[in-house]
């Protein structure tokens, strides 16, 4: 498993049924150059998503995982 699916799961570990933002991720490991990881952090998310590992939610919907996210996400821990 690749560095940022741990974080990923890591972070939804610590933070129990709150959600956040695939940002935060990237933050805390890269807190200089996190906006250059913001791609790969979202990709990662979708993976673990389709594998059914997080939640992945849009104003509170969870988002259609067949299509590309576009706009704020929060990830948070499945039902």
């Amino acid at each position: 498993m690749d560095v940022l699916k741990t974080a990923i799961l890591e972070m939804c570990r610590k933070r129990k049924d709150k959600s956040f933002c695939p940002s935060e991720v990237v933050r805390q490991l890269y807190p200089e150059d996190w906006r250059l990881f913001m791609e790969e952090v979202r990709e990662s998310m979708m993976e673990l998503y389709l594998q059914g590992k997080i939640r992945v939610s849009q104003k509170g919907i969870p988002i259609d995982p067949n299509q590309i996210p576009k706009g704020p996400l929060r990830i948070s821990k499945p039902k």
